[in-house]
């Protein structure tokens, strides 16, 4: 016998008003419930850039995804929203995510998504037919030093770095301060009200050889703590490479999110011929689908 449903089906829910459809994506994780979440609208030509960042804030993901018709070559055109403007026009955890949702769609091995940093490749990894890995290939950061070095370290809680503290901008801006031992790290209990005001990303990493432990604290864009970040990720390895803690080309596996309860594996290589000679940054990793919806957003 059947058991019966909790509650009848709503099949009727939205009237006669358009609904729109939307997935949710678990980053750098290869189980559910961890990672970074995402959120995916298959297609947002419906939808102005306000209602865009209205719905971000509504699923209140640290990004929510937009996909549109391509311009520029690419298989599908993104836009990236977090709850709080502004738009972000690169990031990490979005691009692997959708680059999983857009690569199921087409049953293809690698896709080329447009962002506002230019066409980004995702490589996917297959096993079984199933979307496994992705590793995608991110602008080269510039970088420069951190002018408020002293407001930073008093504001995370440290008395120093292990490398020089610089701010390295790939879309989003991030900042890194070493630790020597991982636990360190994640004792970590910053001052978010002068985190904010800084206005930073501020990426803490403890480690050696080719691993290494990471926190990301980000109160200014609205995430106090972010479980898996992308952006940084290829910055961090850029920055080991630079000052001798890695070899250029060497594969870099960065765990994060652990103290929040998303455990998350990136992967991570800098590519280059000298410190100021970086050739290319590929970050890597899991990612599966663990939703999907639709949303209605019309009165009928």
């Amino acid at each position: 016998m059947t058991a019966a449903a909790v509650i009848p089906v709503l099949d009727s829910w939205a009237g006669r008003a358009q609904v729109h459809r939307y997935f949710v994506c678990d980053v750098f994780t290869s189980r559910p419930l961890a990672g970074n979440q995402l959120g995916v609208f298959a297609d947002g030509r419906a939808f102005s850039p306000d209602e865009m960042q209205r719905l971000a804030r509504e699923l209140n993901y640290a990004e929510t995804v937009f996909l549109l018709p391509p311009e520029n070559g690419g298989d599908v055109r993104m836009r990236i929203f977090t709850p709080s403007p502004p738009e972000l026009q690169f990031a990490g955890h979005p691009v692997l995510g959708t680059a999983f949702v857009v690569g199921e769609a087409l049953g293809s091995e690698a896709v080329a998504l447009e962002t506002g940093l230019g066409v980004i490749r995702v490589g996917l990894e297959r096993d079984n037919g199933r979307i496994v890995f992705g590793r995608m290939s991110q602008p080269i950061p510039a970088w420069e030093p951190f002018g408020s070095e002293r407001q930073l370290l008093a504001a995370i809680g440290a008395g120093t770095s292990t490398l020089p503290i610089e701010f390295y901008r790939i879309g989003p801006g991030h900042v890194f301060v070493g630790f020597a031992s991982e636990e360190e790290v994640a004792a970590l209990r910053p001052d978010m009200g002068l985190l904010a005001e800084l206005g930073v990303a501020a990426n803490c990493f403890a480690g050696e050889g080719s691993r290494y432990k990471t926190r990301m604290f980000y109160p200014a864009g609205g995430i106090p703590e972010d479980p898996a970040t992308g952006s940084a990720a290829g910055p961090l390895a850029v920055h080991l490479a630079r000052h001798g803690r890695i070899a250029f080309g060497q594969q870099i596996t960065v765990r994060q999110g652990e103290e929040i309860g998303r455990p998350s594996l990136l992967y991570a290589t800098a590519r280059g011929q000298s410190p100021d000679r970086i050739e290319s940054v590929e970050v890597g990793g899991a990612a599966m689908i663990v939703a999907s919806g639709q949303f209605r957003i019309a009165i009928d």
